[in-house]
């Protein structure tokens, strides 16, 4: 099946440089959601999106992190001033509206 798309799929950056990961959605989804794992620890998460609009930002490191989706362009991820504490695994998730089944 199709997949979301991340780019790139490894970055090495020096401490205090500025690093950017980008994510497509699978075509159609409109919700988008990114997670953090630091080694082999558990799934952080740090913000999502429905379209453009931040739905849950409550993860995010605001001082240095910040994330947007621009309508028709992947989704961007961006760190101001990488830490040493920064690396990790980005995951980028996507799914589709909620729907809800009223009887």
């Amino acid at each position: 099946g199709e997949e979301v798309t991340q780019t790139p799929k490894h970055l090495i950056k020096g401490e205090g440089q500025k690093a950017k990961l980008y994510c497509a959605p699978i075509t159609g989804h409109s919700y988008v959601l990114w997670y953090q794992q630091v080694l082999k620890k558990e799934f952080k998460f740090l913000i999502s999106f429905q379209n453009e609009y931040v739905v849950d930002e409550t993860g995010m490191p605001k001082e240095r992190f910040s994330a947007k989706c621009p309508r028709n362009s992947p989704c961007s991820l961006e760190i101001q001033a990488t830490k040493l504490k920064d690396s990790a695994t980005y995951f980028c998730a996507s799914r589709q509206s909620t729907v809800l089944n009223i009887s």
